[in-house]
Parts: structure tokens; sequence; C-alpha cells
């Protein structure tokens, strides 16, 4: 079945119930999203936090983490730890940042010890859309970690994306690589780096999915734009995955359908054994949730 919407996002991880491990969730926002995830039946979850600080942040908020198993740790290096081998030892399907910093996450993530990245592995990021403007789903890559992915790191980036694709019932997804301009030139590497993942794919090289470029951004989100430009393309209008240039482009991309046009949106790390949830400062509770309910899913 095609997971069509955020909300049966929602539905589909309460139906399997995974476990989350949270490093150090001490914040309201992540309590909040933890705790309602919990009462909805969405997953169980382990915090590695200090109790006290926890406890004080719930009265303040007026936050409920009855249902929430909480084990005491001293700081956040050793909340990040605890939590990543909760993970690795498979006592949880997810891991989940809390207040701690986002550097000192990653590298608990990347540690070669005991973190979730195995060698060989490339560590991206991808996001669900909804916005009432686009027919269905869309997902984009790279909106958060990989700064200017070469040609190489976006053929993985777009083997984790189909890999979430086919997770949520997409068998065989649409694949725009997004360029400035729909034409090869030699002077803009990102249309040559996606005429050459096409290819890659055309031979077999990129499976399971059907990949076009370069397209500009509104060849690959609308069928019209297509017809007028007289691009003929599987793809063109009908993109469930969208893979960017860099960083800037998939981050103002995110940002302005977040923040403009109200999309709801799910987030999560990729090339990890096991999903990574890294929520921004900025994002709201319902993302938060829509987050966790997505790495419980693919888990």
């Amino acid at each position: 079945m095609r997971i069509a919407s955020i909300e049966n996002i929602l539905e589909k991880a309460r139906s399997q119930k995974k476990r989350i491990a949270v490093a150090f969730g001490e914040d309201s926002h992540s309590l909040e999203a933890v705790s309602i995830g919990i009462k909805e039946g969405l997953f169980t979850a382990v915090n590695f936090a200090r109790r006290s600080v926890l406890e004080e942040t719930a009265k303040t908020h007026s936050i409920d983490i009855s249902l929430l198993e909480i084990i005491e740790v001293s700081g956040e290096l050793e909340g990040i730890e605890k939590a990543v081998k909760e993970v690795r030892e498979g006592r949880a399907n997810v891991l989940m940042k809390g207040i701690c910093s986002s550097a000192n996450y990653l590298r608990g993530v990347l540690n070669k010890e005991w973190g979730l990245l195995p060698e060989g592995r490339l560590l991206s990021n991808a996001a669900i859309i909804e916005v009432e403007t686009y027919h269905k789903l869309l997902m984009i890559s790279d909106p958060g970690v990989l700064l200017r992915p070469t040609l190489e790191e976006k053929a993985k980036q777009i083997e984790y994306c189909v890999e979430v694709a086919h997770a949520l019932g997409v068998d065989n997804p649409k694949v725009a690589v997004v360029a400035a301009v729909e034409t090869i030139n030699t002077k803009m590497q990102a249309t040559a780096d996606a005429a050459i993942l096409t290819q890659m794919n055309k031979r077999g090289q990129i499976k399971g999915c059907i990949v076009d470029g370069p397209l500009a951004l509104d060849l690959a989100v609308s069928k019209e734009a297509a017809e007028i430009k007289k691009v003929i393309s599987e793809v063109a209008g009908d993109a469930d995955i969208l893979i960017f240039p860099d960083i800037e482009t998939g981050n103002s991309f995110y940002k302005s359908l977040t923040k403009l046009a109200n999309a709801k949106t799910a987030a999560i790390l990729l090339g990890t054994t096991k999903p990574c949830v890294i929520p921004s400062r900025g994002d709201s509770v319902e993302t938060k949730l829509s987050s966790l309910a997505l790495a419980s899913i693919i888990s």
C-alpha cells in the first residue's frame, strides 16, 4: 500500500510500534513529541537524561512523562553514548537527538567503536514533504548534511532515498536530479552529474527507480511546464524524489515550503544501520513526531 500523506506515516508507525532511544531529551519540544507519540501508540521510548532536569521541564510545560522510561546520566556526552549504544545493540530501533549539540550527536553516530555508520556508508539526510500544491508526497535530499555532494555521493543519495520510497510503498519511484536548467552545460557541474546519473540508471547501475536529469525544478514538479518547454520525460511533473546539487538549494527549498507554504514534513538521517532523527531547534512538535514515525517505519 502506497503511503500518501504524513497521516498515513503516523498510522503505519502505530501498527509497528518500535522503540525510540532519546539522547539527552531534556527540552520541552522533544519531551512533548515523545510523550504524545507514546500516548498515541506510535512507539515506546527510553530517554537518557538527568531526571531532575527532565522532571522540572515537564512540570514547567505541563508535559506528562509518566510512560517514558528514564535512564539517569551525568551529562550530554554520556547521554549520547548510551542512547547510541542502545540502538546499536538492538534494544531500540531509532535514535533521536534531544537538546544535545548537533556536533556531539553526530560524533556519537559516527563513532568508529560504538557508532551507527558502517565503513563505506555515506551519512546523508532526506525529508518527506506534504504540501497542498503537489499531488503526492515528495522526498528531497540533501537539505541538511552534505554540503556539495560528488557524483558518487549523489548516486548514494538516490540509493538511500529509493530504499525509503520502497518502504513507503512506492515500488518504482521517479527521481528528478535537479539543476538550474534542463540542458547539459559544461560550466554547470550539476547538469553533467544529472546526465551521468540518468545514464547510470538506464544501464542498471542505479536500480529500483526511474532517474531523469538535468531537470529544472519547474519541470520536475509541473507537467504543464514540461509541455510548454517540450521536454519529454517520465519523471517531469510527477517526481517522487528530488536530488539537489548542494545543501544551499536543498535547505532553501525545504524551508521555503515549511515557512511559506505550510508544508507538513518528516526528516531523517540516512546511511546509518538504524534511522536517526536530528530535529532542528526550529522544528515544530508535529515535525518531530512525524520524523520519529517515519524513522520507525524504515527501521
